[in-house]
């Protein structure tokens, strides 16, 4: 339990320097504990909402999370992440999409993320029906989604750069919470509780690396080195993953 402490801890403080909650990562560490693959999308989601609350306060905050387009992505997403949570996946299954997502987070972690120049693509208007096959991801294997939204949304230049990352937080929030409904609908109360028993230290954990990483990593280090260390993890996270299957 102590190397996996740290490594939430870890995944969070860099996960929320750059604005995303780490969900497809803390599952592929669970999994590669050998904790049972029912419980780690609860666990998951849990340290998720931790994470980007937070965040997305703060975005709230500092007033430049564009409502109309966050709301129209999140209201798309949300019921497709219930849906997701409520999908009975076999373990081999799961571990799969849970890989090739962590290795696709990565290489989208390496996207540049200046703020965007220009009128928005003319594709732009299509990114609301990516939002549902997002949301049902989301809810399937415990992540929030938002680590694919942002880089879409970037190479369309559906806003700036701070307004993208907020768009993400509330993506990401609201898809935990409705794929965590789905998944505790789907394995009953007992499940719940079970990873609730092991997954409370995790979860603190996350909450004190999230704090310090929203907080102070920017101020010691350059978001891009951020960034390149929390694609690398994510990678080597998931090619073990699937490596071990």
């Amino acid at each position: 339990m102590p190397l996996l402490l740290a490594a939430f801890f870890l995944t969070a403080l860099l996960y929320a320097s750059v604005g995303f909650g780490g969900g497809s990562t803390y599952n592929a560490l669970l999994a590669l504990s050998g904790v049972d693959y029912r419980i780690l999308p609860l666990i998951a989601l849990c340290c998720n909402i931790v994470v980007v609350a937070g965040s997305t306060i703060r975005f709230a905050r500092a007033k430049v999370t564009p409502w109309r387009g966050a709301l129209l992505l999140t209201a798309i997403a949300a019921p497709a992440a219930l849906v997701g949570g409520l999908m009975p996946i076999g373990e081999k299954a799961f571990l799969t999409v849970l890989g090739a997502s962590l290795l696709l987070t990565a290489l989208t972690m390496m996207f540049p993320t200046g703020v965007a120049e220009g009128e928005p693509h003319r594709l732009a208007r299509f990114v609301p029906l990516t939002a549902a096959p997002l949301g049902f991801l989301a809810g399937l294997v415990g992540i929030g989604g938002g680590i694919f939204l942002a880089p879409l949304l970037h190479l369309t230049r559906w806003n700036g750069a701070r307004a993208i990352a907020a768009t993400a937080s509330v993506f990401i929030l609201v898809n935990s919470l409705f794929g965590l409904a789905g998944q505790i609908l789907k394995g009953g109360e007992g499940r719940f509780l079970a990873a609730v028993d092991f997954g409370l230290p995790l979860v603190i954990a996350v909450a004190i690396g999230g704090q310090i990483g929203s907080l102070l990593a920017l101020k010691f280090m350059p978001q891009r080195w951020i960034r390149l260390g929390a694609a690398a993890l994510t990678g080597w996270v998931g090619l073990r993953l699937l490596l071990a299957m």
